[in-house]
């Protein structure tokens, strides 16, 4: 059952530890050093450590991983990093050559030679490309992180050349976004200054930027407001080539307006849309939106909170009235929209159906309607789009699940088929393995379904090490994943896995989400309780062998679980965490988070969050677990004091706790697969101490 905490805020002084929130201060990063050498000195002397490492190399720098791409008139652009090429290669081969085992790759831009001739920490974050007519130049806005923060440094590449464009558009270090508007043209939203940036740390100011111009002399085009998350410009490319342009108004993290801006008019047009909606693309015509809330548009047809419907865009863009919205897709209890992807020959509608994928082709009829074709999967595994573009006929798709390697198809959209195009080798072990869900019952008698990967001969004496994994929020799914590093880390070490799908993720859609919102957060919670005992009382595991594992928002799970089920668990690791859950809201990206946790601000979500925040909670006189946080100093999202002050209570209290923050790394940790080779195996290492103890000597 659920132990919801009294609040404990009076217990310490909440100044204590806030200069751990100088996240480069002297004293900050000298106490972060020391903890990294007890701790490193610790995990990588164990005779495991190695081992564990070795493995993650050998997966993550391998040299039979599936080169995914992107399309471009005839070619595929892949990032490409290994041994050799650490921080990447940007590259691409021709489509003809793609399909062969052996693809001969031309590399675009080398951005370790790149970060060495500007002595630069850079870390490659992307490219957004702009379809020239035929016969023209591709240009693209590379984006380039110092050391694998969210904000980053845009410049203007040719393909043509393979360089970055002398006296191109080049934008500074910023949380930015850039859209093409055309050849000569951006849109760009920035941090303009002083007073332009939100709460959260994002921009609120969309201006329209013309080459061969300073970016200062930009031409506003939409202001929001400071106490929104932020605005993000947007373009898209019609079926006759016109390019619209806009912008997205986040209110809130999860509410939104779409603000079309017209061709030599003042002012914008909002789009009339629901607050809670997904957009989807655009397919003959047809502007395709998932809803997150129920809608009735005027004068029409009422919707319900998680369908896909659309409507003729232009039609809108003709009259400014919205014309008739139609009904492309209603799941049931079970499933959710998981992804639209549209190339020049198909839409695709990818759907989770309890909690495994299933796949279908849309088409308009001329009546309005929607016709849905299934396309056949290979298993009851994960299916993942990995590129569509409405400007060519390709699609590629990923399959995999808990014990099947990845698998890229090619879609044949005149046969409504998949093909093959490359295949992983098995990477680990599953000789032996089972892989089936359950349902645990949460405390409010929901059934919260979980997956568990275990060996089919467990004894069920409570005896089997098993590692349980959780989210929980954002709308956020987490389906069947085929981990390499899982497998021959974890799995064939003798342990189990289990993957919780509890209530805040978007297994099972919006209301799934949004059940565990603010003040019903402790469902979440709840539900993997649930999944923690549901485990024991199979006879799975026990306490001093069940370990868990969550980062980010899962990082709060699991701060919440050393509070609230201490003795549960004899292992927790704490990823790139929330914990002061009464300051995460004016650290970093935090105040654009209020919507999912409720804001300290307000009196009676306050008086909640003190109930559930890990650090506020810390009580010395519990059994805790030794726990292991990991976390990132340019981790410039979630703010690395999270980590840090929860990290010092246990110091203080002279209670036993591991601890790593990567110097580099952004949100995920690590920003090369040396460096998560590196991550994973302490992890490992602390969890087999934890749960696999050595046999004495």
């Amino acid at each position: 059952m659920s132990q919801a905490a009294t609040p404990a805020t009076a217990i310490f002084d909440e100044t204590a530890h806030l200069w751990l929130e100088e996240v480069e201060g002297e004293r900050a990063l000298a106490w972060v050093e020391a903890q990294n050498a007890r701790s490193l000195a610790e995990l990588e002397a164990d005779p495991r450590y190695a081992g564990f490492e070795a493995a993650a190399l050998d997966v993550l720098n391998s040299s039979e991983r599936i080169p995914e791409g992107s399309v471009r008139d005839g070619y595929v652009y892949n990032f490409w990093q290994d041994r050799t090429h650490v921080r990447g290669i940007w590259r691409r081969t021709k489509l003809e050559s793609y399909a062969t085992e052996t693809p001969d790759w031309e590399t675009i831009l080398d951005i370790d030679a790149l970060a060495a001739a500007e002595d630069a920490n850079w870390v490659y974050k992307g490219a957004s490309c702009l379809r020239p007519p035929p016969g023209g130049e591709w240009r693209c806005l590379v984006s380039l992180s110092d050391g694998g923060k969210d904000a980053v440094v845009v410049r203007e590449f040719s393909l043509a050349t393979m360089s970055f464009v002398e006296g191109g558009f080049e934008a500074p270090e910023a949380k930015q976004n850039l859209a093409w508007a055309g050849p000569d043209t951006i849109l760009i939203s920035t941090d303009w200054g002083e007073g332009t940036l939100t709460q959260s740390g994002y921009p609120f100011i969309v201006k329209r930027w013309q080459r061969g111009t300073p970016l200062d002399q930009a031409v506003e085009v939409y202001r929001g407001k400071e106490t929104d998350v932020g605005v993000w410009p947007w373009t898209m490319r019609l079926d006759d080539g016109r390019i619209l342009q806009g912008a997205s108004v986040a209110e809130t993290f999860f509410t939104s307006r779409s603000i079309w801006f017209p061709p030599g008019e003042a002012e914008g047009v909002t789009l009339p849309l629901p607050a809670r909606f997904s957009a989807r693309g655009l397919y003959r015509g047809q502007y395709l939106l998932s809803l997150n809330e129920d809608w009735t548009p005027a004068g029409q047809d009422s919707f319900k909170s998680g369908d896909l419907v659309s409507f003729d865009l232009e039609a809108f863009l003709e009259t400014r009235a919205l014309p008739p919205v139609r009904l492309v897709f209603r799941p049931n209890e079970a499933q959710a929209v998981a992804s639209v992807r549209i190339s020049s020959g198909a839409a695709l509608l990818s759907v989770i159906d309890n909690v495994t994928s299933t796949l279908n082709r849309i088409e308009p009829a001329d009546d309005g309607s929607w016709t849905l074709t299934p396309v056949e999967l290979p298993g009851r595994g994960q299916m993942n789009i990995v590129f569509a573009d409405d400007q060519e006929e390709t699609v590629f798709l990923r399959y995999e699940d808990f014990l099947t390697p990845s698998t890229l198809f090619a879609y044949d959209s005149g046969a409504n088929t998949l093909a093959p195009l490359k295949s992983l080798t098995p990477k680990f072990d599953t000789d032996g393995l089972t892989v089936e869900q359950h349902f645990a019952v949460s405390a409010d008698g929901t059934r919260i379904p979980y997956f568990l990967i275990r060996r089919a001969d467990i004894p069920f004496d409570g005896s089997t090490p098993t590692l349980l994994y959780g989210y929980g929020g954002f709308q956020v799914s987490y389906g069947p994943s085929y981990s390499a590093v899982l497998g021959r880390n974890w799995l064939e070490q003798g342990g189990a896995y289990a993957l919780a799908n509890i209530r805040g993720g978007g297994e099972f859609g919006p209301a799934w989400h949004q059940a565990g919102l603010k003040l019903n957060r402790q469902r979440i919670y709840d539900d993997f309780i649930a999944v923690g005992e549901d485990l024991v009382g199979r006879g799975v595991t026990s306490p001093p062998h069940l370990g868990i594992m969550g980062g980010s928002n899962g990082g709060l799970l699991m701060g919440v679980m050393l509070n609230q089920r201490p003795d549960l668990w004899n292992a927790v690791v704490v990823q790139v965490p929330l914990l002061d859950m009464l300051r995460y809201h004016l650290m970093l990206a935090g105040a654009s988070w209020v919507d999912e946790y409720g804001s300290p601000e307000v009196p009676e979500e306050r008086a909640f969050l003190e109930t559930i925040s890990p650090y506020h909670n810390f009580d010395a006189s519990k059994p805790y677990p030794a726990p292991f946080f990991v976390t990132s100093t340019k981790d410039d999202r979630v703010h690395p004091a999270h980590a840090r002050k929860m990290a010092i209570l246990f110091e203080e209290a002279g209670l036993p706790f591991y601890y790593f923050e990567n110097m580099d790394g952004g949100h995920a940790a690590a920003t090369d697969p040396t460096a998560r080779a590196r991550r994973t195996a302490l992890e490992y290492t602390y969890l087999a101490r934890q749960l696999f103890p050595l046999p004495a000597e």
